[in-house]
């Protein structure tokens, strides 16, 4: 990324999670949808790693690449609870180092797994791409991988689908946030400030399922009032 930060139409942006849970910052959604409204032709957006929770970016992106690294144990094994079913193509990368064989195989026998409990969304079924990041080599088969998947999307009737329930996640998102700001607001204006709250929940002054329940049904209410 350093050697290309400063190419022309290309823009690198780090965002911290800050504690977010599902691999992406809370303003990844916003950051992409003015990427596209800058015309970016192409967007990547990379998670903070891979594991069973890093799952937010199959609600944001078209095509979702996993990326797997060969001599790290079982780490084909430990994707196939979260990652591995939000998947739509792999990469085997540092493919020339020891253990590459052995998780393409992994990944092959999951993905026949995957096949026997169910028929992939579209019809779609991933596949599984070898590269050499630092020598260029599987790049292009990668990139063509992912073009192939989009024309599948346009043809299977899959991507307005997709971008149905990106359109859902966003509001959903958007809404809860909304929804918990004013809430805890409120929360401070009759219950005091959060940690003060907090501690008296934790000398059980307080009981944390009355005080959620009463302020749920407060805000509720408030919410009743005004329509």
């Amino acid at each position: 990324m350093q050697d290309h930060a400063l190419d022309a139409g290309v823009f690198i942006r780090s965002l911290a999670t800050r504690g977010h849970l599902g691999g992406l910052t809370r303003s990844a959604a916003d950051v992409v949808a003015v990427m596209d409204a800058m015309g970016k032709d192409v967007i990547l957006v990379e998670t903070v790693g891979v594991g069973q929770d890093e799952v937010e970016v199959a609600s944001l992106a078209h095509t979702v690449v996993v990326v797997v690294v060969p001599g790290l144990g079982d780490d084909v094994q430990a994707i196939k609870a979260g990652v591995f079913e939000i998947a739509d193509l792999f990469a085997v990368n540092k493919a020339d180092r020891e253990g590459a064989d052995r998780a393409l195989r992994d990944l092959r026998a999951l993905l026949e797994l995957r096949k026997a409990v169910g028929p992939e969304p579209g019809g779609w079924e991933p596949p599984i791409v070898r590269t050499v990041a630092l020598r260029d080599e599987g790049t292009r088969e990668l990139a063509a991988a992912i073009a192939s998947h989009r024309a599948h999307l346009d043809t299977s009737g899959e991507g307005q689908a997709r971008a149905a329930r990106r359109a859902r996640a966003v509001f959903l998102g958007r809404l809860r946030e909304r929804l918990l700001d004013g809430a805890l607001d409120r929360l401070q204006r009759e219950e005091g400030p959060l940690d003060e709250v907090a501690a008296r929940i934790a000398s059980r002054q307080a009981d944390p399922y009355r005080l959620a329940d009463e302020l749920a049904a407060r805000v509720r209410h408030g919410a009743g009032e005004r329509r």
